[in-house]
């Protein structure tokens, strides 16, 4: 290799500023810290994270890891534009870590990735902040991640994050939907609001077709908020109430199944957990549909069967359960401070779900 002694092009000339990235790395680690267990061991310097098993899984006989990953998508742009984004992590664990509660599964721990055109430390800080809380609402540990600088790659200010979580769970305890049968019973917990789906149409409904800005008042459609501050409302995550009910009642599978209500809403997601010879049917009428939906409906005339097929309409998890089991479980949730209504019934058919 030629030395070279002259002042030549540097990576901060190509965009990318490395002691702003690793002052930034060292920094966060004291976040991460708040987030760990005894199970955690500490590398701060490390290339990967480490998770003690034995400490945790000599509980289990036959112990599973359960794994799922996802983002936020194009909610993303709401933080943009209302600068708020000490949320948005929290949307991310959720969309994680409620994907593998719907398995029955524990939450052990999370990595990110939180990607940008150049590192602005208080608006990342803001945003691993918003993980961290998340992760402790959850339950688990954030144990690493990566931050890359990539300019060039996102338009400036922006950037992007995805999540990784692990969990476990007793292999006989698996929760997949196969003993469900008519004549069950769908209980549903709300939601905080649009969660983390469906902003593509929220934003061709506000701001494209309607022109609205995200500091507009919602007074006239009944709503003490801005249009920004509805939609940045952080995801629910489920995993400390539904844990609670399993493990109260953990000799029996009280729980048949659960789904997740995310992209594709309360039509496509409920089917999944679904056996054959079995739909759904609910009623509306059953639980209180959230007025930032009636809104988009009418400011977007959309109708009725995509406001389902694409949003979770007030209804953020469902749970199915025998009949039997129905004011136990109702009044499990009411004690874990996540009041839960029945809102429909297991029916012969071919997993659908009809709306009444």
């Amino acid at each position: 290799m030629k030395k070279k002694t002259t002042k030549g092009i540097s990576y901060r000339d190509a965009g990318v500023d490395i002691d702003t990235k690793g002052q930034f790395t060292t920094d966060i680690y004291s976040k991460m810290q708040t987030t760990f267990s005894p199970r955690v061991i500490e590398n701060p310097d490390g290339f990967g994270g480490l998770f003690a098993l034995n400490s945790r899984l000599k509980k289990y006989r036959k112990p599973v890891l359960v794994s799922s990953t996802d983002g936020v998508g194009t909610k993303l742009k709401i933080a943009f534009m209302t600068g708020k984004h000490d949320t948005i992590g929290i949307d991310l664990v959720a969309m994680c870590v409620n994907d593998i509660i719907v398995l029955g599964a524990e939450p052990l721990f999370l990595l990110d990735y939180l990607a940008s055109s150049r590192i602005v430390p208080k608006v990342l800080h803001e945003v691993l902040d918003g993980i961290v809380e998340g992760c402790r609402q959850a339950g688990c540990a954030l144990i690493g991640g990566e931050t890359p600088e990539m300019p060039g790659f996102y338009h400036e200010g922006e950037y992007d994050i995805a999540g990784f979580v692990v969990g476990v769970i007793e292999k006989d305890k698996i929760i997949d939907g196969k003993t469900i049968k008519p004549g069950d019973v769908v209980i549903g917990l709300s939601s905080s609001g649009v969660h983390s789906n469906g902003f593509s149409l929220v934003r061709k409904v506000f701001f494209d077709k309607a022109k609205m800005k995200a500091t507009q008042k919602l007074t006239k459609y009944g709503l003490n908020t801005t249009l920004g501050e509805e939609l940045i409302k952080p995801t629910k995550i489920y995993a400390g109430p539904i844990l609670k009910i399993l493990k109260k009642h953990k000799t029996k599978k009280i729980i048949k199944g659960m789904a997740h209500i995310t992209g594709g809403g309360l039509i496509e997601n409920i089917p999944r957990i679904l056996p054959e010879g079995c739909a759904v049917t609910l009623e509306i009428s059953k639980w209180n549909v959230p007025e930032i939906f009636n809104i988009i409906q009418d400011v977007g005339d959309v109708e009725d069967q995509e406001m389902f097929h694409v949003f979770n309409m007030g209804i953020g998890m469902v749970l199915i359960v025998s009949k039997s089991d129905v004011n136990t479980v109702l009044s499990d949730l009411k004690s874990a401070k996540e009041p839960g209504r029945v809102i429909g019934e297991v029916v012969r058919g071919n997993r659908t779900v009809r709306i009444e």
